[in-house]
């Protein structure tokens, strides 16, 4: 048994079951082993950003990692921006990078690049293999540490690869969550029931049912709001599970909102910031005089800890909370005429199945989706979380293989899309149930609202040629197409009913351009 077959067997026996990869020659070893030891299901990304992205939407859904295999620096590099993302995110990923052989690496070939300095820009775990007989122990580690919610990032020289081991013995990663710390419940306790105006902010797993339904209890113990942050990861949503609200993107209307609050828990959650620094605008969006406290450290069981602080405050039971979540509407008119952002968010919230995974990367153009989709079935709500943008389609691909027997909608900028497109080919190949709505509004409109909200009204024609993407138009039916995803283009809400419907009901991937 060589290196490269060690690091398969190992990951296989710890329960990593897929790989998205674009390898190289200093992976072949690696792409060997997967065929000599089975166990591991090969899936191709044209672009790097695939690969990461994917990974992303599946350890979303999955709670478990999935292997990428990159080639030496520019593979990494090429997949930085969804790996940023899935940091952002929390998102448990193995990312092995094949690196030159260790006698080659001084010569400076054309491929050298830092690839410890680019890994350290996103990884929570890192580590370059020393030698053949350390991989088994290497790839163990690294699977534990992405079991917290990170990045674990291992490089792996070539002929450390090709090398055949004399002890191809498993090491087993070890990993436990960590035990919820009392005192701290304690202490979230007390300032709950001594404080004011209290606000519960959650984010990462504390968004699963278990801790939305945890907040509900918390609420009506102490009067306290729950809240969600603006980006997360996972939210599940639809009846049984309680109605959140979502803080805003603009800095000004957050201050607004958390201006009333004299104390702000944070589960799962970080202190509110401003996405960009704005003239005469705060970075941080909480002031000195609020108090701040978090509950739920690293590598806790969130909806846990919420339960325990909830028992600890004589909260009632969930079941008996009086209407504490949401009830499927009863609607069943679609819109109609030409399309634009509110009725295709009115037309997918109307009609998306039961145990839908929703992938919003629509950016601008879906801004009542998330209201109008309160009262859906039961769904899944994957957003944006590093602001990355071109983490949708790929992150569709990742969750439809994690879920197989889900469908995927991935609601989706048209700019954003472009920066990862063949994602299309990925799905098309993989035969995954993800139908792809395109918000064809033919411009960078978040950059459009930035430069009015800077005082760049009208923008000059510059500014106009950097976020217009008109000239030409992108055909997406063709492009589509070209990637082997049946696609068609729809301009008012009536015809994008009736694809979309037909598009759900029909298996593999589809793609419907939305002409706003």
């Amino acid at each position: 048994m060589n290196g490269a077959e060690l690091l398969v067997k190992t990951a296989s026996a710890a329960g990593v079951e897929t790989c998205f990869s674009n390898p190289g020659t200093t992976e072949l070893p690696v792409v060997a082993a997967l065929d000599s030891m089975p166990g591991i299901r090969a899936v191709l990304g044209l672009f790097e950003g695939v690969c990461a992205g994917a990974a992303d939407g599946y350890g979303r859904m999955s709670d478990k990692p999935a292997l990428i295999l990159l080639h030496l620096g520019p593979g990494l590099s090429n997949g930085l921006a969804n790996l940023h993302n899935a940091k952002r995110a929390r998102t448990p990923v193995f990312n092995v990078i094949g690196e030159h052989a260790s006698w080659h690496r001084a010569s400076d070939a054309p491929l050298t690049m830092d690839i410890e300095a680019l890994a350290t820009t996103v990884s929570g775990w890192q580590c370059t293999c020393e030698s053949t007989a350390s991989l088994s122990r290497n790839t163990a580690d690294a699977i534990a540490a992405a079991m917290k919610g990170q990045i674990s990032t291992l490089i792996v020289p070539h002929d450390h690869q090709w090398t055949e081991c004399s002890d191809a013995n498993i090491t087993v990663p070890q990993f436990s969550c960590r035990e919820i710390d009392q005192a701290s419940i304690d202490e979230a306790a007390r300032l709950l029931r001594t404080h004011g105006k209290a606000l519960l902010l959650l984010g990462g797993k504390a968004l699963r049912k278990a801790g939305l339904q945890a907040g509900a209890r918390l609420a009506a113990a102490t009067g306290c709001d729950v809240l969600s942050e603006r980006v997360f990861a996972r939210m599940e949503r639809g009846p049984g599970v309680p109605l959140v609200g979502r803080l805003s993107y603009f800095p000004e209307h957050v201050l607004a909102t958390l201006s009333k609050y004299e104390l702000v828990v944070l589960a799962g959650a970080k202190e509110p910031v401003a996405f960009f620094g704005y003239k005469d605008m705060p970075s941080l969006l909480l002031t000195a005089n609020q108090r701040i406290f978090p509950v739920g450290g690293e590598n806790q069981n969130l909806p846990e800890v919420l339960e325990c602080l909830a028992d600890a405050l004589g909260a009632p039971p969930y079941d008996a909370l009086e209407n504490p979540s949401s009830e499927k509407s009863g609607k069943t008119e679609v819109p109609s005429g030409p399309l634009n952002g509110e009725k295709a968010s009115m037309v997918l919230a109307m009609l998306q199945p039961e145990g839908a995974i929703i992938v919003d990367e629509s950016i601008t153009t879906a801004a009542t989706y998330y209201p109008l989709a309160a009262t859906a079935g039961p769904h899944s709500l994957l957003t944006l979380t590093g602001g990355a943008i071109g983490q949708g389609m790929p992150c569709a691909a990742g969750a439809a293989l994690a879920c197989p027997d889900r469908p995927v909608i991935n609601f989706q900028a048209d700019g954003s899309a472009m920066y990862s497109l063949q994602a299309l080919w990925t799905q098309a190949r993989e035969s995954l149930d993800v139908t792809t709505m395109i918000c064809s509004n033919r411009k960078y409109n978040i950059l459009r609202l930035e430069l009015a909200r800077s005082g760049n009204v009208p923008p000059g024609k510059n500014a106009l040629s950097l976020t217009d993407l008109a000239d030409p138009p992108i055909d997406w039916v063709k492009i589509s197409q070209g990637m082997g995803v049946p696609a068609v283009s729809v301009d008012t809400a009536e015809r994008l009913a009736k694809e979309l419907l037909k598009a759900l009901a029909e298996p593999g991937p589809h793609l419907i351009e939305m002409v706003l």
